[in-house]
């Protein structure tokens, strides 16, 4: 009888933990500051939605990170607005009840002065880091408003706090990020939706590799001489903020490595 009546109770239990189960929906979550956040979600037991438009590193996540927790993939581009939502409106009933955004794909391109910059380099930032983050929300919103819960992470910048030397279109398209997440908030306030923003200083991914363009050499000494904040170090702080009781909202955190005092300013040895 005892054996039976604990038996229910785990199961009751199981079940419980089971209904309050969090979907999570990221973008860019086959490298850097993405992967990581993945990672840490699936540890913890938060269903996954990662995107992406590396179709091989998605598998590759989806086995990994299937051990854990349950994941679907979605292979598009943020920046085609119509791969996005034709890619989110697929989503399979039981996928499609998104708890967690965390709105984390953006790039930099090139690193010239306003007068020598490259026009597609401009577009390629303010497409993917403003207009990719805003056809995302787009299609997602409507079912947190829906059901007066969610919580919007969006992935800003140090770039989007200040401007530094030829950093020109990429600083306004993270300040437009910083301004999109305090609208966002006033916006859904009504809803009962968190929203909050996270802009690191120097994380050492390939954001470096994608600005330089390739060269691995030039991208390495951005990191070089001194301790970079590493992806997981951001993936943390993303989960202590998604985990905190609703009723707490940290809406700004601005992280740096303890080398660096502002965007241009990085103590280095030797």
């Amino acid at each position: 009888m005892l054996f039976s009546l604990i038996f229910k109770a785990t199961q009751v239990s199981l079940t419980k933990k089971k209904s309050m189960t969090q979907t999570a929906f990221i973008t860019g979550a086959t490298s850097g500051i993405g992967k990581a956040t993945a990672a840490l979600f699936a540890k913890n037991q938060i269903r996954l939605i990662l995107c992406g438009r590396r179709k091989e590193r998605l598998k590759a996540l989806e086995e990994e990170l299937g051990k854990l927790t349950d994941v679907m993939t979605l292979q598009f581009d943020v920046s085609n607005k119509d791969e996005v939502f034709s890619a989110i409106n697929s989503l399979p009933e039981n996928f499609s009840n998104i708890d967690i955004l965390i709105n984390n794909a953006g790039n930099a391109h090139g690193l010239s002065t306003i007068q020598e910059g490259d026009i597609d380099d401009w577009d390629a930032m303010l497409d993917i880091n403003v207009k990719g983050l805003l056809y995302v929300s787009k299609a997602i919103i409507p079912k947190m408003t829906e059901k007066n819960s969610g919580f919007i992470v969006n992935i800003g910048s140090i770039a989007g706090k200040e401007v530094y030397p030829n950093g020109n279109v990429y600083c306004a398209s993270k300040h437009a990020v910083n301004a999109l997440n305090k609208a966002m908030r006033i916006d859904l306030n009504k809803h009962n939706i968190r929203v909050s923003a996270i802009h690191p200083g120097a994380v050492e991914t390939e954001f470096s590799d994608v600005r330089f363009k390739g060269d691995t050499e030039k991208a390495k000494t951005v990191y070089s001489g001194y301790s970079a904040l590493q992806a997981e170090d951001i993936a943390d702080i993303i989960h202590f903020v998604i985990s905190r009781p609703y009723h707490v909202n940290i809406e700004d955190l601005v992280v740096y490595p303890t080398a660096q005092a502002t965007a241009t300013i990085i103590k280095k040895e030797g």
